[in-house]
């Protein structure tokens, strides 16, 4: 007769409440096999991993063998679960090249099935009475190891390296004389436009902070605009970089209030609330004020009224011009201060279209583009460009891609401009010295199906184009992406710079795109001077669409899309995560019900549509890249995480478009009006509300501009404030999340950077990538930090007023960081 655990004696079964903890666990175990095994099925007759259905099935028969009182053999499979999980897991994440965090990855997979043992053993054991201390022991092991595990992957300052070795420098900027203070390189006192310049380096020559006394950095004061949503329906995230003119600050909020701050100390010197309605917030995706403007009339008087003059644009569509020494309205602007940026744009509703980057002010003149509100409708605004008097007001010349022939001919009366253009949504860069501003555009209208677009929609759709500032003419464009039908729009500022080219000093302009593509091209020809290959992509598109057959592909530098490497990271299977057997399942499961081709496969309506990688959010965005001119490094930010696109057949579309009656925030679906299908576009997210691809789900990493090699690249952020179901996790586990907002640069080799979704400033060595200084932010850090000098004394500065989108704390705060004195 077989004997179970129970005829081995009292000294070798365990009672009472171990006996049932031990039940639990088992029966825990058991549904949990049940589970794995239903989805495993699921996924293998879909043709995927069979390992789920094996791993599932020796969970229940372990249980099984428990409940049966054979308690030696049940652990014994539960311990084969964790063994066959183990060998998968290491091949797996093997395959993949040992990502960064693949410590993670492997805690994904058999953290759960190894808990389910644990407790099943120790309530094994401790029911045993010789066993006890054994349990005991093992137990406090067990802790001890897990708290040391944790110990070692906390992230914490490394340290300087103390090489003094640097990068071949680039062929320095001069300093052109006679143009906007704009114009050229900033100097340490000053930040004059959202990247430091309208050249947009994003670097400081200040060097009174270093590598070796940053960790010395405290905050030095706070300001709090009291900007915060007015309502659930309006999406915060300010993302302003403030500008720093003679002796104030100018920041910006959500709201578009504007404050003028002493740099030292925060007091207030003005403020201006432009009153702003809720309703024209509600249609954009996040509400934004990136950055204000700065003129200054050199013709008038150095006191006299609005000689220096700030520039705010705002959701509902004002350009308003305010004194900077008083905030007050400067009256011979416009009208009473204002122009109308609604004047011929066929809104059909307040804040369709706005701009939320901030005007570019380019010698004489303020050049304002504008977001226009995603996938709502074929006939959306216009994508215009327009640049106005900086004094009066009055338009000088308007850029859209219908109309580049003719860009200084205003409209007819009751005329309007072209519908459903591509727009720049982004930050304008500007070169004075060569007459040009550059434009890095988005997407005409709707952003996945161009079987309707016109030839001028899809010829400057994500491309960078050079427009000459006295005329508005077209100088030059080049395309960064073919019909673009999966919204890989220009996020990043262009950068124009020097860069020694075959021997010789070229003016070049560099572009981060959301690919991860850096494309150097000449900046008065448009002409690429760094290679560029046009690589065969997927052709089988949906009935109507026309979809190109190659795309370029910039090849000198390393792509920065996902791992960072010679080409777009392609993932598979193997990439899908979880936190546990269940959501890692799910997420596999929608991969194969997922159409995936790589980083150009097209939209579709089968299945579950398609995975769009990199998604929306890129590769590199909005927060742009930041250039160390004296080492020639480029330092760029990005996120890791796909889309699950799918198109919905026009019939299954109920959600209106704004300008019908719909509104952004009620929407299910985008509704795409003239297309023949609407489009669902949600992160791809496992139930437990976790992204489906492992991490890291964003970097930060460092390119030599001279040698086109990646220097070094890092997980950026951690999941102190993120977790399953939104529950922080309050571990700083440098995962890499997704992030947002931009990097500075310091001559004195520092690189700040926020951006990801953990409430943390951080600072690294620019030429290594070693982490040296964290600080705590009271909310989001989703902004270009920016620093500057003042009265001897180095500042750094961000805005932590979060990205609700992105899911980070919203608040209201400028927090500025400084040495002790």
């Amino acid at each position: 007769m077989e004997r179970t655990d129970y005829q081995h004696g009292a000294a070798t079964r365990p009672g009472g409440g171990w006996l049932w903890l031990l039940l639990g666990v088992a029966l825990l175990g058991g549904l949990l096999g049940v589970a794995m095994t239903v989805l495993g099925v699921w996924l293998a007759a879909l043709g995927g991993s069979i390992y789920y259905v094996l791993g599932g099935v020796l969970l229940i028969a372990g249980a099984v063998q428990i409940w049966r009182r054979r308690h030696s053999a049940g652990l014994a499979l539960f311990g084969l679960a964790i063994i066959v999980s183990l060998l998968w897991s290491l091949w797996e994440i093997g395959g993949k090249g040992w990502l960064p965090g693949w410590g993670f990855d492997l805690a994904g997979r058999i953290g759960v099935l190894t808990g389910v043992f644990a407790v099943a053993l120790f309530a094994w054991t401790m029911g045993r009475r010789i066993g006890q201390r054994a349990a005991l022991g093992a137990a406090a092991a067990g802790v001890v190891a897990a708290v040391a595990f944790v110990a070692l992957m906390w992230e914490r300052p490394e340290g300087a390296s103390g090489t003094t070795e640097q990068p071949t420098a680039m062929s320095p900027t001069d300093n052109p004389s006679g143009l906007g203070r704009a114009a050229a390189p900033n100097r340490a006192e000053e930040w004059t436009a959202y990247g430091g310049s309208n050249l947009g380096h994003r670097y400081s020559p200040a060097d009174q902070l270093t590598p070796a006394n940053v960790r010395g950095l405290r905050e030095a004061w706070r300001f709090s605009t009291g900007d915060m949503p007015p309502n659930e329906r309006v999406f915060f995230s300010a993302q302003n970089t403030p500008l720093k003119v003679d002796s104030s600050l100018y920041v910006c909020s959500s709201g578009n209030r504007v404050f003028a701050l002493d740099p030292a100390s925060g007091a207030q010197q003005w403020r201006f609330d432009p009153q702003v309605p809720p309703r024209a917030m509600e249609s954009l995706f996040s509400v934004a004020c990136r950055a204000v403007g700065f003129h200054e009339n050199r013709a008038q008087p150095a006191d006299a009224p609005c000689t220096r003059r700030i520039f705010v644009a705002t959701a509902d569509g004002r350009l308003i011009a305010l004194d900077a020494a008083t905030g007050s309205a400067c009256a011979a602007f416009g009208r009473d201060g204002v122009v109308d940026l609604t004047e011929g744009m066929a809104l059909g509703e307040p804040g369709f279209a706005s701009n939320t980057s901030g005007p570019t002010v380019a010698g004489d003149l303020i050049v304002v583009g504008q977001q226009v509100s995603d996938n709502q409708r074929r006939d959306a605004p216009s994508g215009v460009v327009r640049a106005y008097d900086a004094t009066s007001g009055a338009l000088r010349w308007a850029w859209d891609a219908k109309r580049i022939d003719r860009p200084q001919e205003p409209l007819a009366a009751g005329e309007i401009w072209p519908q459903g253009t591509p727009n720049v949504w982004n930050v304008v860069a500007a070169d004075e010295s060569l007459g040009l501003v550059f434009l890095g555009t988005g997407n005409a209208a709707n952003d996945h199906f161009g079987g309707n677009r016109e030839p001028e929609d899809d010829a400057y759709s994500s491309a960078v184009v050079a427009v000459e500032m006295k005329s508005g003419a077209t100088r030059w464009s080049f395309r960064t992406v073919e019909r673009d039908r999966w919204d890989y729009d220009i996020g990043a500022q262009p950068v124009i710079t020097d860069l020694v080219i075959d021997g010789g000093s070229r003016r070049v302009v560099l572009q981060a795109t959301k690919t991860g593509s850096l494309f150097v091209l000449d900046a008065a020809t448009g002409t690429p001077v760094r290679p560029v290959e046009m690589r065969p992509v997927p052709q089988d598109g949906l009935p109507g669409e026309q979809l190109a057959p190659a795309q370029p592909q910039s090849v000198f530098y390393p792509n920065l899309s996902g791992v960072p490497g010679p080409d777009p990271e392609r993932i598979d299977a193997r990439h899908a995560f979880g936190i546990t057997p269940l959501d890692a399942a799910w997420c596999r499961i929608q991969f194969h019900r997922m159409r995936y081709d790589g980083i150009y496969t097209p939209p579709t309506e089968g299945g579950l549509g398609m995975l769009l990688f990199p998604g929306t959010i890129g590769g590199p965005n909005w927060g742009g890249i930041a250039v160390d001119r004296s080492r020639g490094i480029a330092v760029v930010n990005y996120s890791r995480m796909g889309n699950r696109v799918q198109l919905v057949p026009r019939a299954e579309v109920q959600d209106a478009a704004v300008g019908d009656g719909g509104a952004r925030p009620d929407q299910k679906v985008a509704p795409q009006k003239g297309a023949p299908w609407g489009v669902d576009r949600p992160i791809w997210m496992s139930p437990l509300d976790v992204p489906c691809t492992a991490p890291p789900w964003g970097y930060l990493a460092a390119v030599s501009l001279d040698s086109g090699k990646l220097l070094w690249s890092r997980p950026l952020g951690t999941g102190y404030d993120m977790g399953p179901l939104g529950v922080p996790s309050r571990l700083r586990i440098a995962l890499g999340t997704a992030n947002v907002g931009g990097a500075v640069v310091t001559a004195s080799g520092l690189t700040f950077i926020a951006a990801a979704q953990d409430n943390y400033l951080r600072a690294f060595e620019t030429a290594t990538g070693r982490l040296l200084w964290t600080s705590r932010l009271p909310a989001g850090g989703q902004s270009g930090p920016m620093t500057y000098m003042h009265e001897g004394r180095q500042y750094v500065a961000i805005s932590a007023t979060g990205h609700a989108r992105l899911k980070t704390d919203v608040g209201d705060s400028l927090v500025v960081y400084a040495l002790q004195p």
